[in-house]
């Protein structure tokens, strides 16, 4: 009799092991149908990181986020985009393409949305299909206007041209953004 209640005390404790590791697992995966948690500025309450362009031809990069921290970095380059990835008060930490970055006053940066073409010669087409034809070609570097965006591809203007190109092959979009 001692023998049976030793196996059912050993099963119970077996079941509970089973059913933890099982919930610990579920736990770990994502809820179907959940939204996923997206981090917000503290200052805006937009998500971050997001990307913005500047506003003016010469914007200063600062060490830190005040007038007093040393300028590291002169953006000089209009219309050029950013990836917003701080706040604090009235500063933003932006990055480059390129990784280079500090912190920027807000009131130097826009939210109209531009992305440089990471593709020499990139086409850019009339429509969304790699066999449209081509409405220009852009040289790596070139600075565009973002329109918009589906799973793939985005509208662009530039230089009084428009059209589509891949989104690989620009910065300054996210890879699963989507714009009307």
């Amino acid at each position: 009799m001692t023998q049976l209640k030793f196996r059912a005390a050993a099963r119970s404790a077996m079941t509970k092991r089973i059913a933890i590791v099982c919930l610990t697992a579920l736990m770990a995966l994502p809820h179907a149908g959940a939204a996923e948690a997206v981090e917000r500025g503290s200052v805006t309450n937009l998500p971050l990181p997001r990307y913005v362009s500047i506003k003016s031809g010469e914007v200063n990069v600062r060490r830190g986020p005040s007038l007093t921290h040393r300028i590291d970095w002169v953006f000089a380059r209009k219309d050029m985009p950013l990836e917003i990835t701080a706040e604090y008060g009235h500063w933003r930490r932006v990055r480059d393409r390129d990784g280079a970055g500090g912190w920027v006053h807000y009131s130097l940066l826009s939210g109209t949305r531009t992305v440089i073409v990471d593709q020499d010669m990139l086409p850019l087409l009339s429509r969304p299909d790699p066999a449209a034809p081509a409405n220009a070609k852009l040289e790596q570097g070139v600075v565009a206007r973002l329109d918009n965006c589906n799973t793939d591809w985005c509208r662009l203007s530039v230089g009084g041209y428009r059209g589509w190109a891949p989104k690989t092959a620009l910065w300054g979009v996210k890879a699963d953004e989507l714009r009307d």
